[in-house]
């Protein structure tokens, strides 16, 4: 099973490969999808459609997983928010890919085994569940979480 994990944003989407062989894991490819916040907004969500089209042409996932949206203090964050993770549900729907959608939460006790991890906590753990594995960043990380937490959520 190959699943893909994203982690979308309007600045900079992540993105992350897992091969789960039931309880075996391992790392495929990881990446980010930066975007410039001078360039339009279409401009912008058209990159990300584009990048994730690429990804998902180049290592054909079996599924995709994302986190659930949350509801950021600033409206203008989450609406943001929405509009990146709109593309990349498109993307994975154009493409008749499954995805499945996790809560934050669910994905760092996944990881970490609290629901209350902080980021460096669940990178920490990456590092021990894909030892020498280069992550391309923060964002990349995060996406190599949910698929991650994904493979171990089996078919819930």
């Amino acid at each position: 099973m190959i699943i893909l994990g994203l982690d979308p944003s309007l600045a900079c989407t992540g993105w992350g490969i897992v091969r789960a062989q039931g309880s075996r894991l391992a790392h495929v490819a990881n990446g980010e999808i930066p975007t410039d916040p001078a360039d339009p907004l279409p401009a912008r969500l058209a990159l990300i459609d584009a990048h994730v089209a690429r990804v998902i042409a180049a290592y054909r996932p079996d599924r995709a997983a994302v986190e659930e949206i949350f509801v950021n203090k600033n409206p203008q964050s989450t609406l943001k928010l929405a509009q990146a993770r709109g593309v990349v549900l498109a993307a994975c729907g154009r493409e008749e890919l499954p995805v499945r959608e996790h809560a934050a939460r669910l994905v760092k006790k996944a990881i970490v085994g609290t629901g209350a991890a902080e980021k460096e906590q669940v990178q920490a753990m990456l590092r021990v569940l894909l030892p020498g594995v280069e992550i391309a960043g923060a964002d990349a990380a995060d996406a190599l979480a949910v698929a991650i937490a994904d493979a171990h959520l089996g078919a819930r």
